[in-house]
């Protein structure tokens, strides 16, 4: 049995729902068990870009509040931590054609570039 969808939070929409399936988080419940940051996470090494504003939306949508009631040190503070998760989980950037090429041997990995 499937859980409640992603986009029945608040901000949070079929786009992000796509994404969140994509890299393995089915349902709300899921995304609310990892929280934010780590779910973020998941979502940039699912390939996912990295956009401040869709951090702190997430942050946001998870609290119940509305996106744009992220101001002053708390916003602050959140962009410390995105901007030390992004570089935790920085790679070489590969489109999504590369990615399936490297993955049926048609292209080398980036680490054997």
């Amino acid at each position: 049995m499937s859980g409640t969808p992603v986009s029945a939070i608040r901000n949070l929409g079929p786009a992000f729902e796509d994404a969140c399936t994509a890299a393995g988080i089915p349902d709300a419940e899921s995304l609310r068990a990892l929280g934010a940051h780590e779910a973020y996470r998941k979502l940039l090494l699912a390939g996912q870009r990295p956009h401040f504003i869709g951090y702190y939306v997430l942050h946001m949508a998870l609290q119940g509040r509305p996106w744009n009631d992220c101001k002053g040190a708390e916003k602050d503070a959140l962009r410390a931590q995105f901007d030390g998760l992004k570089a935790e989980t920085k790679a070489p950037a590969q489109s999504a054609l590369d990615k399936i090429l490297n993955e049926i041997g048609v292209i080398a990995k980036p680490e054997q570039r």
